[in-house]
């Protein structure tokens, strides 16, 4: 399927066809939405800002707690710049031993594009990450200028770390040189230029972010926050903006 890019702003693959499909709605979210992680939007704004300019970007990692704003961010970046020329190819974790392939497709176009990689972790064995590592830092063939990746993942290093690794460790004068296994798992996620941490929402800023989505609600605030509160706690205490807009869509359904 040939995508007409002028009108369609992201796409997703689809392995099992093996094509990529316009998505017709993407998620609105924006930036006025995301409350907390300002230092965080700064800096993923600059560095897609100066991608669009062409005066050199990264890659970029958003990694840390789950529900913290990692994913919306990204969408929001494409809301944000869609009508600047930016473009989002959402690839599952699984499927990006394709990912030469799909960047071979619009390397060439005049567009800029976002690979975008949700919830990036790998596990023990896995070879599916090689074929990112060729993308990020390329192979014979250089990267491409219009494309770069934004992951999101809970870890840091992208691929789990064990005990026994720290044993591979040794000193050579002073220097600390890390096993081999190590190295090969920090190479990954030292190909991206850009870091971001997120992490874990305390109460004052989830009612904040709570605040932020009921900014129209005229009735009793403590008794919102009471109420937002217990929704959190109902799901094991978990403070963050995904447990915010969970609660606003319930809140709201029910008021």
């Amino acid at each position: 399927m040939t995508i007409d890019w002028q009108k369609t702003h992201a796409a997703i693959w689809r392995s099992r066809k093996g094509y990529l499909r316009p998505i017709a709605h993407v998620d609105t979210v924006s930036f006025d939405q995301l409350v907390g992680i300002e230092d965080q939007k700064t800096a993923l704004v600059r560095n897609t800002e100066r991608f669009l300019n062409g005066v050199g970007a990264n890659n970029a990692l958003l990694w840390g707690s789950r529900g913290t704003g990692k994913s919306s961010l990204i969408k929001a970046v494409l809301n944000h710049y869609k009508d600047k020329g930016l473009r989002l190819i959402q690839v599952d974790r699984n499927d990006l031993v394709e990912l030469p392939e799909i960047v071979d497709e619009i390397r060439q176009l005049s567009l800029h594009f976002i690979v975008f990689c949700d919830d990036l972790t790998f596990e023990s064995g896995e070879a599916s990450y090689r074929a990112l590592k060729s993308v990020l830092d390329g192979s014979i063939e250089a990267p491409p200028r219009n494309v770069l990746i934004y992951a999101t993942s809970n870890r840091r290093h992208l691929l789990p770390e064990t005990m026994a690794e720290n044993q591979e460790a040794r000193l050579v004068g002073d220097d600390l040189h890390l096993g081999d296994t190590t190295e090969e798992k920090l190479a990954l996620s030292d190909r991206f230029g850009l870091w971001l941490s997120f992490y874990p929402v305390n109460w004052k800023r989830y009612l904040a972010i709570v605040d932020n989505y009921f900014k129209d609600y005229e009735g009793d605030r403590k008794a919102l926050h009471e109420a937002a509160k217990h929704f959190a706690m109902a799901r094991g205490g978990t403070k963050s903006g995904r447990a915010a807009m969970q609660f606003f869509k319930a809140f709201s359904q029910s008021d």
